[in-house]
């Protein structure tokens, strides 16, 4: 058997790859090259025009590396109260709003993927139909607003909580990973329904939690239309509407200037515009590394039938 082993691998170690395979594999590498520089350098370059001369980022002349290196821009951002607040503010969405969707949506796609469970097929129409069809921006409205949620912290965690799509990947997700005869064994050593879910279920599931829980945080992070409508109060405005009230301030201040000092402050509120883009994707990119492998198996959880 020894032998053997190792008389194939002296023939694995002999094999040589063509010159048509390292053509290939040549071409290959040089596309995922270009792909990625593609992909990296817009990001890379908002970072260095951020930090550079604001008259060099206008006319063209930063390209690789930052010049007239300078933290104005930050600088100004520091200044206004208002992105500090929104700050806090889009934290406590994100963490209250992730916690929300995970307890709303989990235990609705396991009770879904349970063969046994009566009236499946009007409960999946319930919640596959309002992901077509919705009674609009206005029905909406009126119905936020007649549960006194509007210009409130819960306007932008309860409503919008259930996600149809979170729904189907977790129904997959459990319909293939927790067989009913677990739920049989289960039975035998004296464990009901929600022992079961609580004690087995949810630690098996880890990887479908990890990316809805990263999908519902980017959704908060990003959100914006649902702050624009439905609250009032500067106190609970998130970040991303704090920046774009800067982003407007700004320009509206440089288009009431003339002359040098309109260049110099439109120069400036262009690096203002690189430096929002920082502040507000920095945060939310840092999270993707760490559960890159679970969002990668979440990705294709989607593409099955379920």
């Amino acid at each position: 058997m020894s032998q053997t082993k190792a008389v194939s691998t002296k023939t694995k170690t002999k094999i040589k790859k063509s010159k048509e395979d390292k053509i290939f594999d040549a071409i290959i590498y040089t596309i995922a090259a270009i792909l990625i520089l593609i992909t990296l350098y817009p990001m890379y370059f908002i970072v260095i025009a951020s930090i550079s001369d604001a008259g060099l980022v206008s006319s063209g002349q930063i390209m690789f590396l930052p010049k007239g290196i300078n933290f104005e821009a930050y600088k100004q951002l520091g200044n206004y109260e208002s992105i500090w607040i929104g700050y806090r503010n889009t934290i406590l969405y994100v963490i209250v709003g992730t916690i929300v969707t995970l307890v709303v949506n989990i235990p609705a796609s396991y009770a879904l993927s349970r063969k046994r469970l009566y009236g499946k097929k009007v409960f999946t129409a319930f919640y596959l139909i309002p992901m077509f069809f919705t009674g609009g921006l206005i029905p909406t409205y009126l119905a936020i607003q007649q549960f006194n949620l509007l210009d409130t912290f819960w306007v932008m965690v309860i409503p919008f909580s259930v996600v149809t799509y979170y729904i189907i990947v977790g129904r997959t997700f459990f319909a293939n990973s927790i067989p009913d005869d677990l739920w049989e064994a289960a039975q035998l050593d004296g464990c009901g329904y929600l022992g079961f879910f609580f004690r087995i279920v949810l630690p098996l599931s880890k990887a479908v939690i990890a990316v809805i829980a990263l999908w519902a945080a980017v959704a908060q992070w990003n959100g914006y239309f649902n702050a624009l409508i439905y609250l009032r109060s500067p106190e609970l405005q998130p970040l991303q509407i704090a920046l774009r009230n800067i982003l407007i301030s700004n320009q509206t201040m440089s288009s009431m200037l003339t002359g040098a000092a309109a260049t110099e402050a439109q120069q400036l509120a262009d690096l203002i515009k690189y430096a929002v883009i920082v502040v507000s994707s920095a945060p939310i990119m840092c999270m993707y590394p760490l559960v890159q492998k679970y969002f990668n198996q979440g990705v294709m959880l989607g593409s099955l039938k379920g």
